[in-house]
């Protein structure tokens, strides 16, 4: 895994999105890198690793670490080599795959924790998705889209029927223990709640 301009993502875990942390030489974690991109008198800012290189009075970041939205940090520390960042001139050149990897068992330990669905209804999901994208080859394509959104009406329908129950019975049985509804659903506790609250109050007409 090399640099990547984009956060690392996982499918089903969206909102424990990764990337690479930076420490300074006393072991602290900098706040937003500000830039001026010559477009006016509002300063821009980054947490990108590469911005923390002590260029245009910025802090200069000596090791990285894998982190997530949700809070965590890795455990380890790399030494940021950046003769060998301004030799190669290209972030996404740098090895980042300590980070990556540690961020990579975090997001294994998260979805360890969560609840799993069933194998069957993983297969049900999943063949409703093939038969949904083989729609898209329809010899008529305008028949294959209206097929498409017919089927989107019916999945919606059977949401819009479970969701808000399963969501308040949730919400009734933790009470006010959103850590443990996070973890069971494997996301942060602001995505948990904001999840419960789509649902509770979603209706199908």
């Amino acid at each position: 895994m090399y640099g990547a301009r984009e956060g690392w993502q996982r499918e089903g875990f969206e909102s424990h999105e990764g990337a690479v942390g930076v420490l300074l030489a006393d072991g602290s974690e900098p706040g937003p890198a500000f830039f001026d991109l010559g477009s006016g008198s509002t300063l821009h800012e980054s947490t990108s690793w590469w911005h923390y290189d002590g260029t245009f009075r910025r802090p200069t970041a000596v090791t990285m670490r894998g982190r997530c939205a949700c809070g965590w940090r890795g455990a380890k520390r790399y030494v940021i080599d950046w003769e060998k960042v301004r030799e190669d001139d290209d972030p996404d050149a740098y090895d980042t795959s300590g980070p990556y990897a540690e961020w990579e068992a975090h997001l294994d330990e998260v979805a360890g924790r969560a609840v799993t669905l069933p194998e069957d209804l993983v297969a049900l999901l999943g063949q409703v998705r093939e038969r949904l994208d083989r729609l898209w080859l329809e010899d008529d394509s305008a028949r294959g889209y209206a097929t498409m959104l017919k089927a989107c009406d019916g999945l919606e329908a059977i949401v819009a029927e479970t969701g808000p129950e399963a969501a308040r019975a949730l919400a009734r049985e933790h009470d006010e223990a959103m850590p443990a509804i996070a973890e069971a659903l494997g996301t942060t506790e602001k995505a948990a709640h904001a999840r419960l609250l789509h649902y509770e109050h979603l209706t199908w007409h």
